[in-house]
Parts: structure tokens; sequence; C-alpha cells
């Protein structure tokens, strides 16, 4: 089980990574892009729930594309999921309530390197930053 402040603790561990509050949730940022935000449903996600939605805090977190979406989706249905407002959107959602750290972690990283400049992320990796 994690919470936004492991989130803000990983992500600010990310070179350039600032934290802010957009739409009054907390947001983190690389060079001025959204990689990482809180998500709380909407009355109109909630009306478009065919089943109970999920409870607890939910975090957006970017992804390379569609593709990618797709694969994350796969690898990690327990813990991963997307709505119909993220349609054709390369982002999804994670119940904080069931990603371990490790994989929050994983996840954090995986979407601060979509977001980074090139040159940014390559430095990163280039000091023992995770790889693929």
């Amino acid at each position: 089980m994690a919470t936004y402040d492991d989130v803000a603790r990983i992500a600010l561990a990310l070179p350039g990574t600032e934290e802010g509050v957009s739409r009054g949730w907390r947001t983190w940022r690389v060079a001025g892009r959204q990689f990482v935000w809180e998500r709380p449903f909407t009355q109109a996600d909630l009306r478009r729930f065919e089943a109970e939605p999920p409870t607890g805090p939910i975090l957006g977190l970017a992804v390379d594309d569609l593709g990618e979406k797709e694969a994350v989706l796969a690898a990690h249905p327990a813990s991963f999921f997307t709505i119909p407002h993220f349609d054709g959107y390369p982002a999804v959602l994670v119940r904080l309530d069931d990603v371990d750290e490790a994989e929050l972690a994983e996840a954090v990283e995986d979407a601060w390197l979509v977001k980074a400049p090139r040159r940014l992320a390559a430095e990163h990796l280039a000091r023992g930053g995770r790889t693929e």
C-alpha cells in the first residue's frame, strides 16, 4: 500500500522534478511537463463506472504511447487501470492501496523518463538510474 507522500518522495528524488498543485490536487512535473498527478474521480467518472469504482487514493501516470499503455495495463491488472476519460490518451491510473513500493517506484520513474528532456533522462540513466 502506497500513499501520495510515497509518490512525492519517489518523484522528488528524480532530477529536475518539482511538486505543484493543479485544480487543488498535487502534481509532479519535470521541465514543466506533468508526469504523475493525484487523480480523484469526478462525478462524470463515477457515473461511467458499470461496477463499483475503486476506492482509496488514485494516481495518474504518463506512459510513452497507447501501446505502452496496453502493456502496462496487461502487466499490472491488480493495481493499474484506465477509465473512459483516458481513452486515446497515453496515461494510466494506479490504485495506491494495491501497488507495492517497488512497482510504484518503477512506474513513477518510467513516467518521468517519458516527460523528461532527453539529455536529463540520459544523464540520469548514465548515473545509475534504472534501465529497461
